[in-house]
């Protein structure tokens, strides 16, 4: 990138002739845009400014990406680049080994048909499943398969209970009521995620330890457990996507109260190596303002 104040283009689904560290699916460049090329532009007054819309710029984006098939980009300042493109990386298509190739594309596929997008809470769960999996392969590269098939699918059982309203917040006051809602949610949630797998095409042994990540991924992790690690990771990516996705809409949503209460349950999830990412995630002014107080009290 060149000075901070320039703008350049970060162009999706296009071979890299410059890779950044943190988002390698992405062609950068800094000279005049390429013509004929459909794109986005993203100001910094106005990602910067307080009266800043998070769901147009998303509405924008899926629009965008869903028309095309080939390549399109994104026109912002270099110095707001990293806080764009993560809030925007769900459509980098960032992959590893284990999941290039047609048997992940059926696995896209199947997890997309079962979204009715025309939903505005559903089309929120499908973008922040997308977001999880982008967030999971930043954190760990050569992440195996399973992890990013309980990425992907982690919160599917939504399809069936908040597909229309959210409940969330009925699940009572006491921390322990609001625990056995979220367990209860991750079991149902590997149930329907079988299924869905199955139809893929995935194997028994990997649908096996997709859906015991994913009925596991609302609990701590046990430290000497066997699935501490690939839980723990999971845990990281969806609460980073809390953060950097859907913080806006979950305050626009539930108001601000619970929203304090979301930062707080969310922050304790993440490791302290996944915590060094919130500096590079735009939030909304009071999610910012309880991010901070949650940090200083966990310091």
């Amino acid at each position: 990138m060149k000075g901070q104040n320039s703008s350049l283009q970060a162009i999706f689904r296009a071979p890299a002739r410059e890779l950044a560290g943190e988002f390698p699916a992405l062609a950068f460049t800094g000279g005049p845009a390429v013509p004929d090329l459909p794109s986005l532009t993203v100001t910094a007054e106005h990602w910067e400014s307080h009266s800043f819309n998070f769901h147009e710029l998303d509405s924008e984006l899926d629009a965008l990406a869903e028309s095309q098939e080939g390549p399109f980009a994104l026109v912002l300042p270099a110095r707001i680049a990293r806080e764009v493109l993560t809030r925007c990386q769900r459509w980098t298509d960032r992959r590893n080994e284990a999941s290039r190739g047609p048997r992940f594309d059926r696995v896209l596929a199947t997890h997309r048909q079962a979204h009715d997008l025309a939903k505005p809470l559903v089309r929120a769960d499908y973008n922040h499943a997308l977001d999880t999996w982008q967030w999971l392969l930043r954190l760990a590269p050569d992440a195996r398969l399973a992890v990013q098939l309980a990425a992907l699918f982690h919160d599917i059982e939504r399809l069936i209970s908040e597909a229309d309203a959210r409940v969330e917040h009925r699940a009572g006051a006491h921390p322990a009521g609001y625990q056995a809602f979220k367990d209860a949610h991750a079991a149902r949630g590997a149930e329907m995620a079988e299924a869905l797998l199955e139809a893929a095409g995935i194997d028994a042994e990997t649908r096996r330890q997709t859906v015991r990540l994913i009925a596991l991924h609302e609990q701590p992790p046990t430290a000497d457990g066997p699935d501490a690690e690939p839980i723990s990771l999971l845990n990281d990516a969806d609460a980073l996507s809390f953060f950097s996705l859907n913080s806006a809409g979950y305050l626009d949503y539930f108001g601000p109260e619970p929203t304090r209460k979301k930062v707080a349950y969310t922050l304790r999830r993440l490791r302290p190596e996944a915590r060094r990412h919130l500096a590079g995630v735009r939030l909304p002014a009071l999610v910012a303002q309880e991010l901070e107080s949650a940090l200083e009290r966990v310091a």
